[in-house]
């Protein structure tokens, strides 16, 4: 989740392989051993950045199925998500999806980005090291389509106004037509940046998870 402005301009580096098109064929890592451990690494990049992460804890399950209903990954091919932090909506998202589909996780944070790459090896996944608002730079590199679905965990409350501009134009211009952005975030933000542009979103609370959290949905028309 963390989003690094210092780092805005760096080039982005690809954990999940060292070319595009390698995959790996493991399973996913068990939900059981990954929770506490999951817990423990956001709490020390929240420690590292307060201000670029968007929750103490990692998502709650309720929330993951929460985020996995609004994205409907049905006939999903492509979806990105930003942010993906130590993959717990990674691991629920790949669950949802197709086996023919692909998943681009874009992550900024190093640590974040090479825990993502041990602990959730699914040939389905791909891991970007870099920055949301390249979008359409990534889905190049690993010559994707325009997704079918975003999903963001990217705190939009604490963002430069520049820098929340700069990744919803990214998320607008390269989302297939009737393609899905999906935003969970505690606050209203991130609607002041792109209801201007995407229209009025839907959205729902998850209050049970910690902090309660808003799920928005836009739909490109």
């Amino acid at each position: 989740m963390p989003i690094n402005h210092k780092e805005r301009n760096a080039p982005p580096r690809s954990v999940a392989a060292s070319h595009p098109f390698e995959e790996s064929q493991s399973e996913s890592s068990p939900r059981d051993d990954s929770r506490l451990a999951d817990a423990l690494a956001f709490l020390r990049g929240f420690m590292a950045q307060p201000m670029s992460v968007a929750s103490v804890v990692p998502s709650s399950p309720w929330l993951e199925q929460g985020v996995v209903r609004a994205t409907d990954l049905s006939r999903a091919r492509c979806v990105v998500e930003l942010g993906p932090g130590t993959g717990g909506s990674t691991r629920a998202l790949l669950r949802a999806m197709n086996p023919q589909a692909r998943l681009l996780a874009i992550e900024l944070n190093r640590e974040f980005s090479s825990r993502l790459r041990q602990r959730v090896q699914d040939p389905r996944l791909l891991v970007q090291e870099g920055n949301a608002a390249d979008l359409g730079q990534h889905l190049e590199r690993w010559g994707l389509p325009a997704p079918d679905a975003v999903v963001s965990a990217i705190p939009f409350s604490t963002l430069p106004t520049e820098v929340a501009h700069s990744i919803v134009a990214a998320i607008q211009s390269n989302l297939a037509p009737g393609g899905r952005f999906v935003a969970y975030q505690f606050r209203a933000h991130v609607a002041s940046y792109t209801s201007p542009v995407m229209g009025e979103p839907s959205f729902e609370w998850e209050w049970r998870n910690l902090p309660p959290m808003r799920v928005f949905r836009w739909v490109k028309r």
